[in-house]
């Protein structure tokens, strides 16, 4: 099983302290570390490795509702500019990466301070520094849920 589906199964169990809403094709998390505050991934629901691998409806739908986790994300952490990501060699599971970007996020390590959130180092990135607590954890995850809340009605 692979690690987004471990994830996708701990949601199920109620394992998952990162999980912020069920949507139709995916579900919405909060990233482990937060040095770009309110970092949220979106899972697709079933295990597919490529977007053209799901029906043009399905395919849709979850494009859709990507776009909606993002504006939620924008709303929520009122960031400047939001970053879309889906890579996926590391993990080949479909997921999305949303960074709400802000100026002089990247320090000393953009370019005049600008450049993709990867350009952060990643032992900086995926220090103890940017691991929040629980309450912090908790704060992050209602501000997001109340703006997806809003959208689906």
């Amino acid at each position: 099983m692979c690690l987004i589906c471990e994830r996708i199964e701990m949601i199920k169990d109620n394992e998952n302290k990162f999980f912020v809403k069920e949507l139709k094709t995916g579900y919405v998390v909060l990233g482990d570390n937060q040095h770009f505050r309110g970092y949220t991934l979106f899972l697709y629901k079933k295990h597919k490795n490529e977007l053209y691998e799901l029906d043009s409806t399905e395919r849709q739908a979850f494009l859709e509702e990507m776009s909606l986790v993002g504006e939620a994300v924008s709303k929520a952490f009122e960031c400047e500019k939001m970053n879309y990501e889906l890579l996926g060699n590391g993990d080949s599971h479909l997921h999305w990466h949303l960074f709400p970007r802000v100026s002089g996020d990247l320090g000393e390590y953009g370019y005049h301070g600008k450049g993709p959130g990867w350009w952060y180092p990643r032992e900086k990135m995926y220090s103890a520094e940017n691991v929040l607590n629980d309450k912090e954890l908790e704060e992050l995850k209602q501000k997001l849920k109340i703006e997806l809340d809003k959208m689906y009605k």
